[in-house]
């Protein structure tokens, strides 16, 4: 008879068990978030994990259930790289074969670093659930035994070592912040979390362009979303687990869903306060900080990966800094005459701007003598000294016109 899973034996002894493999990702309390949201924020870095994600706590645990005649079929998952990466590490471990379906957007890294655990990689569909499909199929067809990524009790089971560690080192927590994709790492902590002390709140937080579980709660049941759309690849999901919603409806108190454009920025406050990468999905909960009504509570945000490959980490860095304002393009008409290019830059030299790239356009006007164009890239130290750049402009009479910045 099958061990019953989401119980408090069930949890300690996942938590035992994936000891052996997870690294201790102790609570690091943050004083810049902390100071931004009213709130004693500690982040629970499993960014920092052998595997650059909470996935191989899940994945360790569901195999080490399984008996050897299962783990000898070979394995087969699904995943946006997370998952497959906590299978292939743990398929490696106990000697078994992994065969794992990822989409076709993938981030590299995330690719790269599964085929390095051993794993056979077949790219397929664009999203997780054509991918899931298909992994699907192939075990029916070739008798792999198949790992789903969240809708499994014992995979939650595992995850849900997460919020063992939490309360053992801040027993005294009052909101858990947790990313929300299909359900599975979300399922495992309420549920633990609300066995060791109910008066823990628990909030999931979703992208508001693969909110799939709070379409769900507001339809009471189960729904698929027509398509997702968000930079936050690893919880870009449809369908929440069917397993998992029973026990997210009765212990997640809350869902929040945050748009990309925050993740962008916090991206860089992570970067420069934390001096830690984080992928898009893993600072969900961090976004969400600033929409709790809370005050004075001991929060702690999940920040559930760290797999993010440099074109996108690229991507991410120079759109949070146009969002801040510390890189903005600003256009000024100015006349086709030796030494104006010249005037304009000892303006924004005066003022400690850093020019990054000039466009002079002889042809915006018929008129060359009465108007070239002049589009000036500019870094600046955020919101006060971008205003400050284009006053100096205006009082020059240059009537500076901010344009949409293209780096």
């Amino acid at each position: 008879m099958a061990k019953e899973m989401l119980t408090l034996e069930s949890f300690e002894e996942a938590s035992e068990i994936v000891s052996k493999v997870v690294r201790d990702t102790k609570l690091v309390y943050s004083e810049y978030f902390s100071n931004q949201t009213g709130n004693k924020v500690y982040l629970k870095p499993e960014n920092m994990q052998l595997t650059g994600a909470y996935k191989v706590r899940g994945a360790y645990y569901t195999i080490s259930t399984l008996s050897d005649e299962d783990r000898a079929k070979g394995l087969i998952t699904a995943s946006a790289g997370n998952h497959a990466q906590g299978v292939a590490y743990a398929a490696k471990a106990y000697g078994a074969k992994a065969v794992i379906v990822m989409p076709t957007t993938t981030p590299l890294i995330k690719v790269n670093r599964t085929k390095g655990y051993g794993a056979e990689v077949i790219l397929y569909g664009d999203v997780y659930d054509e991918a899931c499909a298909k992994a699907l199929e192939l075990a029916e067809e070739k008798g792999y035994t198949f790992i789903h990524p969240f809708d499994d009790l014992r995979v939650a089971t595992g995850q849900g070592s997460i919020a063992m560690e939490i309360v053992r080192e801040l027993p005294l927590v009052d909101y858990i912040l947790v990313p929300i994709g299909g359900g599975g790492l979300a399922t495992g902590v309420s549920t633990l979390a609300k066995l060791l002390n109910p008066k823990i709140k628990v909030i999931g937080v979703e992208p508001e362009g693969a909110a799939c579980l709070k379409a769900s709660f507001e339809a009471g049941k189960v729904v698929t979303l027509d398509g997702v759309n968000t930079i936050a690849d690893g919880t870009a999901v449809k369908t929440p687990g069917t397993k998992l919603f029973p026990y997210l409806k009765e212990n997640l108190d809350d869902i929040i869903t945050v748009p990309d454009s925050e993740l962008v920025v916090c991206f860089l406050d992570m970067v420069e306060n934390h001096k830690m990468v984080v992928e898009n999905s893993g600072l969900l909960t961090v976004a969400a900080l600033k929409h709790m009504k809370a005050e004075g509570k001991k929060v702690v945000s999940i920040l559930s990966g760290g797999n993010m490959d440099v074109i996108t980490m690229s991507s991410v860095v120079q759109n949070g800094l146009i969002a801040r304002d510390r890189i903005f393009t600003v256009s000024v008409l100015l006349p086709d005459k030796p030494g104006m290019l010249a005037k304009v830059s000892g303006i924004l030299a005066e003022q400690g701007g850093n020019v990054i790239k000039l466009e002079h356009n002889q042809f915006v006007s018929i008129n060359r003598n009465a108007a070239v164009e002049l589009r000036i890239t500019l870094e600046a130290f955020g919101t006060d000294h971008k205003a400050s750049i284009i006053q100096a402009l205006e009082k020059e009479g240059y009537r500076p016109k901010v344009v949409k910045t293209n780096i």
